[in-house]
């Protein structure tokens, strides 16, 4: 059954840098395109990075641009979401979704990612 995985999430304060980790199983996660949301208490779930299957095509939401930076490893079936200069408005649950389409893109779109990860705390204080 598939699975993903989150963790590196934590209590960071402003300006600190998290690595996010999302292993995956269940599926073959080399030929899929990835993404990580993010949720904040009391709003939408909103698109925060994704990544071709082959790692070669990266996008960002202009929130996080310059600031985070995804990739992935194909042989650890893991996918990553680098998180530098942070700020209190980053506080969120992060999640990593996966789309079920062989050779895909990533996308900004929740409704194109079937598999979805259970999401890891980040807490950013000032």
């Amino acid at each position: 059954q598939v699975q993903l995985v989150e963790s590196g999430g934590g209590l960071v304060q402003a300006g600190a840098s998290l690595r996010l980790s999302c292993a995956a199983s269940g599926f073959t996660f080399s030929t899929k395109g990835m993404g990580w949301f993010r949720q904040a208490p009391g709003k939408e779930r909103e698109y925060v990075a994704s990544i071709s299957w082959s790692g070669s095509s990266t996008n960002y939401s202009e929130s996080v641009k310059g600031r985070f930076t995804i990739s992935r490893d194909n042989a650890k079936k893991t996918v990553y979401l680098q998180m530098n200069s942070l700020k209190p408005e980053d506080t969120a649950v992060y999640y990593c979704a996966a789309r079920r389409i062989i050779f895909s893109d990533g996308s900004s779109l929740r409704r194109e990612y079937d598999y979805w990860g259970q999401g890891t705390q980040v807490t950013v204080s000032s």
